[in-house]
């Protein structure tokens, strides 16, 4: 293991899942923040990307714009692609760092297709990794590789167990935690093994502006604004750490600048919360009755509670979050209620999955 450069410079970044949740706003956030960066964006545009949600930074970045954002419309698993994409093909200089964001993501998708878990999230994180090592053989450069993953490798907590930190084991609970912890295990073997550069974080649940509405809090608040039940698993007592993407983006680069190479970052919103005191805020913010509430069976597997210690990101890093809860949901909130035209056309796939789990 050995420390990276006090700051480590990027000009040309490679994001994958980059239309995703988190990898669009990462992309929007560093393009308005550092001006002299280059971001290729490489995306699948599987059910819950959309090349929609990029609209306004390939309006001002794209080819019509400054030409600093360039979109892909590929597979991690496809090589050849990846390659050139880190040669820089003609979008300038060769690509320096991977932002590594490509995933099935959904929970409850996994418990019913486990499948294709494996095929993005170890597979998709296996090529990738050679692919990187195979340009950096060819071309020596200074490099990170910043692999983003979840919270959810470290299994479940009790309610009276201290907080994970980043030497908590790892055992995942779920198709999709076993997927990440093995991609996670890919990463630091290629650092062992190979020197690749490359620093994992580890991330609670996020929340904000864009998010395929599956997830709880858009699930909360599209139903609430339908006048739809809202399913709630079990009792409604898990338990979930809530971050705003903003902080988590904001982690995530300066993870990629200042972390040490073979090491993990936890980055959490130091916001315990039960999910059933999140939909009841929700209503709340949207003048809605709390009888909208509709418990259903628990799911399969269902973690009872994630808290994160994010003290080795504070302290080595700097980092901590900015929004509180309170202001990231009422914020939240008005970004789906002034952003009907993006969510609406979501909703019959957002639903598929749900009506096969959700049994009152």
């Amino acid at each position: 293991m050995t420390a990276s450069d006090p700051t480590f410079r990027c000009r040309h970044l490679l994001v994958t899942g980059g239309a995703g949740f988190i990898g669009g706003n990462l992309v929007r956030r560093l393009l308005a923040a550092e001006p002299d960066l280059l971001i290729t964006n490489l995306d699948a545009l599987t059910y819950s990307a959309s090349r929609a949600s990029l609209a306004d930074v390939e309006c001002r970045h794209g080819d019509g714009g400054d030409r600093r954002h360039r979109f892909v419309h590929g597979d991690i698993r496809d090589r050849d692609l990846v390659g050139r994409l880190l040669d820089g093909g003609n979008q300038g200089p060769p690509v320096d760092a991977v932002a590594h964001l490509a995933a099935e993501s959904h929970v409850d998708r996994s418990i019913l297709g486990p499948i294709a878990f494996v095929e993005t999230n170890v597979t998709g994180t296996a090529c990738l990794l050679e692919a990187v090592r195979a340009s950096l053989a060819a071309r020596a450069r200074p490099f990170r590789f910043l692999h983003v993953s979840t919270d959810e490798v470290y299994g479940s907590l009790g309610p009276d167990d201290p907080a994970f930190d980043e030497e908590t084991p790892i055992a995942p609970r779920s198709p999709y935690a076993a997927s990440k912890a093995s991609s996670d295990l890919l990463v630091l073997a290629h650092v062992e093994t190979f020197g690749l550069p490359a620093v994992i974080t580890r991330c609670s649940n996020n929340y904000g502006p864009y998010q395929f509405p599956e997830k709880l809090i858009p699930l909360a608040i599209t139903h609430a604004l339908a006048d739809r039940p809202i399913p709630v698993y079990g009792d409604g007592r898990n338990v979930r750490d809530w971050i705003h993407v903003d902080d988590h983006c904001d982690g995530l680069w300066t993870v990629l600048r200042h972390g040490v190479v073979g090491r993990c970052y936890n980055l959490g919103g130091e916001a315990e919360v039960e999910n059933l005191t999140i939909v009841q805020t929700l209503l709340r913010l949207l003048g809605k009755p709390l009888d909208r509430l509709r418990f259903v069976t628990d799911r399969p597997g269902h973690d009872r509670r994630y808290a994160m210690d994010i003290r080795r990101a504070r302290a080595e890093l700097g980092w901590a979050p900015g929004a509180s809860l309170d202001q990231g949901l009422a914020e939240t909130v008005r970004w789906y209620l002034d952003n009907p035209g993006w969510w609406q056309p979501l909703l019959p796939e957002a639903g598929r999955v749900a009506a096969t789990l959700y049994r009152s």
